[in-house]
């Protein structure tokens, strides 16, 4: 039986074995990183083409010429780099490895770039005879790293406005909490004081005249005929005393429940109880009131909402009263689109504009907050002389337009 002689299986497309036959020149032609080597007086003995063209060599041009002083002879600030200080040299003059990211090469044109290199010395027969440099370019990275630090620098600025911001508004809170508690400790001792000294000498006053009645009606049995008609007298007069102590009464305890929650806001609602108290203010302010409302026969706020509408409306009047010094008040009330807009304008001194961001500006600060709370906003403008304007603007819910 014939047999075929055994064949060689060759890839068509295989590379020649003569390709092969140098390996290491075809690493060095093959990475991207530069690699040279030096021998002990620091000559060129080989650079691969990544090498030479990152300092802006052909490979031939350097063979025999001193590495350091051709690309690393200055420092990064451009002053003198000895080569008895160089690092690559003094690895394999000592027979130690390397490793350095923060020097620079300088390239055939005099510009320099950002380096990462390795020395590592060549030892043969126990002697070193030369050191292998690996080096790369490390620009990007660089400029990379630099821009995460500025982002880094950035990020802890921002933290840290933050940080001051949130403990300027944590401060804010705490001083307006203790100030709105001071507030309501002074309302309740108002009210005390009222309560003490109107209805209660009004209530001391009518419990003598009763007793004064209770004495004279017992002894009125043994009084003559017109003894006893004088007197009758002289009770319907005090009855008619009596009478103006319980009215007064009345008119004092009406007052006080009006300053703790006007009455007309539950009855005729906000609009009616707005006009109410500017009507109120300018006559007891002695102004002159410029008043427009236009809310479109919109429906009233819900009740939460009405009170923070009209409690702020009483800060704005208040603050007008008390630093102002106006002549001339101007209020302005508008429905437009679901919103409520809400001006109070006067022509007194005025204030610079820090004076109403300042940290002690606690009616401001309580206006906003209210206003806040519902969605809304307060806008302030002032000038020394020029008057105030104080403008509320906040959205109402959809069933109250």
């Amino acid at each position: 039986m014939q047999t075929d002689a055994p064949t060689t299986f060759r890839h068509p497309q295989a590379p020649p074995a003569e390709a092969w036959r140098d390996p290491l020149a075809l690493l060095l032609a093959s990475t991207g990183e530069g690699i040279y080597g030096v021998d002990l007086d620091g000559g060129c003995v080989f650079i691969n083409p990544a090498g030479a063209r990152l300092i802006g060599y052909e490979p031939e041009e350097l063979i025999g010429l001193n590495m350091h002083d051709l690309t690393h002879h200055s420092r990064p600030d451009g002053s003198a780099y000895p080569e008895a200080e160089c690092p690559i040299f003094n690895a394999f003059r000592q027979g130690l490895p390397c490793r350095i990211d923060s020097e620079v090469f300088w390239r055939r044109d005099g510009t320099a770039f950002p380096v990462e290199y390795s020395s590592h010395p060549i030892v043969e027969d126990g002697q070193v005879r030369g050191a292998v440099i690996t080096f790369v370019d490390i620009t990007e990275r660089r400029r990379a790293a630099d821009a995460l630090q500025r982002a880094k620098d950035q990020l802890e600025e921002r933290v840290g406005e933050r940080t001051l911001a949130l403990e300027t508004a944590l401060k804010q809170v705490r001083e307006l909490a203790a100030w709105s508690e001071s507030v309501r400790e002074d309302e309740r001792t108002r009210i005390a004081r009222e309560v003490h000294d109107e209805l209660g000498s009004l209530l001391v006053a009518l419990k003598m005249d009763v007793n004064w009645m209770d004495k004279r009606l017992a002894e009125q049995a043994q009084r003559s005929a017109d003894a006893a008609e004088d007197m009758r007298t002289r009770m319907r007069c005090k009855c008619q005393n009596m009478s103006r102590l319980i009215e007064n009464a009345v008119d004092n305890v009406g007052r006080i429940i009006t300053d703790l929650r006007p009455s007309i806001l539950d009855h005729q609602g906000l609009w009616a109880a707005l006009e109410w108290q500017a009507q109120e203010f300018v006559q007891s302010a002695e102004l002159a009131l410029n008043w427009c409302m236009d809310v479109d026969d919109a429906p009233d706020p819900p009740e939460p909402l009405a009170m923070a509408v009209f409690r702020i409306f009483q800060e704005m009047l208040s603050n007008v009263g008390r630093h102002a010094r106006a002549q001339h008040l101007r209020v302005a009330i508008q429905v437009t689109g679901g919103e409520l807009s809400l001006l109070v304008q006067d022509d007194g001194v005025g204030a610079p504009a820090l004076a109403f961001e300042a940290a002690d500006a606690y009616g401001v600060m309580g206006m906003r907050e209210r206003a806040r709370h519902f969605g809304g906003r307060i806008d302030i403008a002032s000038a020394p002389g020029e008057g105030t304007r104080m403008c509320l603007t906040i959205a109402l819910p959809r069933g109250a337009t």
